[in-house]
């Protein structure tokens, strides 16, 4: 995946259902989730949600944090080469809290990524927001505050529709 710093996340009627059922399922612990698609110039085009286990430890802790499995985040990796896709980025819910990326969700990000990020609050499209976390520098300093990405609905790409799950 490029570094080039995306302006908008495009996914389908189909993912956004997979992708809030995925987070809300994990309720009342934090949900988490792999974003499976491709960047296609400025927009980043999702088009399948790997669900995932909140791996964080210890567990007490899962329902205000959450990690990937990193044995999960390979497989998920090695299936997309197979296709000729990519991991963009991971999702993740805040249960009772905004959709902003927390300073933990920041520090913990490793960019240049997508964050896309699930709230309780509120429902639909609404609940969405999307981030775009930049690299660090060589030192390991965050170069700049994420930015937020406009997301709309519609087909991903011509033929997602048929990638299966």
């Amino acid at each position: 995946m490029t570094a080039t710093t995306p302006e908008r996340l495009r996914l389908d009627g189909h993912c956004l259902i997979v992708l809030e059922r995925t987070l809300l399922a994990a309720a009342p612990e934090e949900g988490c989730a792999l974003l499976i698609g491709q960047q296609l110039g400025s927009t980043l085009a999702l088009q399948l949600i790997w669900p995932c286990r909140n791996h964080w430890q210890p567990a007490v802790q899962r329902l205000r944090r959450f990690s990937l499995d990193p044995r999960e985040q390979l497989l998920a990796q090695r299936w997309c080469r197979a296709r000729g896709l990519c991991v963009i980025g991971a999702a993740h819910s805040h249960p009772i809290s905004d959709a902003v990326p927390s300073s933990t969700d920041q520090a913990l990000c490793v960019g240049p990524t997508l964050m896309v990020i699930h709230t309780g609050l509120q429902q639909g499209l609404a609940a969405l927001r999307a981030w775009w976390v930049h690299a660090a520098d060589p030192g390991g300093e965050q170069l700049a505050s994420p930015t937020e990405l406009a997301i709309t609905l519609g087909p991903a790409t011509a033929g997602a529709e048929h990638l299966g799950e």
